[in-house]
């Protein structure tokens, strides 16, 4: 049996009793931190409340050479992820693979993000549309500093069918963890080079740390938000479309949002 497990959004206490009972009860337990990262405690925190060994993957282990999975053919096997399990393509597809060897699966659930990012900041869950994810500028073989321009479409997308963008940001071994700030100022070199007004006067929501006892959760105009000290890791945009006006009395009250965008609202 190969049972996801996910872990939650903040520390080792964010697993639900079900996945600890999974944990404490598996012959092998194995981790992948690069899709996502607990930023409140260790490996060795996470051993200790769960009285296991926890084997770390590295992308390769869980992409490419997963041959790990194979255990789970005569032992219980689970498998931990930050968030919750199965948001990833990849652990879609380890799944799937596991299913073509005859393994059978669990999935136990855990806090996600997507989920964090309304209850923080008051916006509704089922007006967000496609996300994206922001990754860090790249070198080009000619010299040139790329800057994906994939995010500014996908929220160009949104706004047309006035819904919200959630939009992930990049998490790299080298470049580190991209913030709020360095995201809205690629977005703004984006809206520089493409003038199509995507940015323009436009709200953000930024938030750090969610699930953490002390989450930072702001909002306000582009030009602005970008100057603002988030903090530490791990960071989340969001630009919202048209405001309900219980979204914006949420971003003002909740978010620190200027008061002034109650009055330019959606019934």
């Amino acid at each position: 049996m190969l049972t996801f497990i996910g872990l939650g959004l903040f520390d080792e206490k964010d697993i639900s009793v079900k996945g600890l009972e999974a944990v404490q009860n598996a012959d092998m337990v194995f981790a992948e931190f690069y899709t996502s990262v607990l930023m409140g405690t260790t490996i060795e925190r996470l051993e200790e409340l769960y009285g296991k060994k926890v084997r770390i993957l590295s992308r390769e282990d869980v992409e490419q050479y997963p041959g790990w999975i194979d255990h789970a053919k005569e032992k219980n096997i689970v498998f931990l992820t930050g968030g919750d399990t199965m948001v990833s393509t990849t652990h879609v597809d380890l799944r799937l693979r596991a299913q073509d060897a005859g393994i059978g699966t669990e999935l136990i659930h855990g806090a996600s993000i997507s989920s964090a990012v309304c209850g923080l900041s008051g916006l509704q869950n089922y007006r967000f549309g496609k996300a994206s994810t922001i990754p860090h500028p790249y070198t080009s073989s000619r010299g040139r500093t790329i800057v994906s321009e994939t995010p500014y479409d996908t929220i160009k997308m949104n706004m047309e069918k006035d819904m919200h963008t959630l939009i992930f940001l990049d998490i790299d071994k080298k470049k580190g963890y991209m913030t709020v700030n360095q995201a809205l100022e690629l977005l703004l070199e984006v809206e520089g080079r493409r003038a199509e007004g995507i940015m323009d006067n436009t709200i953000a929501v930024g938030i750090a740390r969610a699930g953490s006892p002390e989450p930072s959760v702001k909002a306000g105009y582009v030009n602005k938000l970008k100057e603002h000290d988030f903090g530490g890791p791990l960071h989340i945009v969001v630009i919202p479309a048209a405001l309900h006006f219980i979204e914006a009395e949420a971003l003002v009250k909740l978010a620190g949002a200027p008061p002034e965008i109650m009055y330019s609202t959606e019934d």
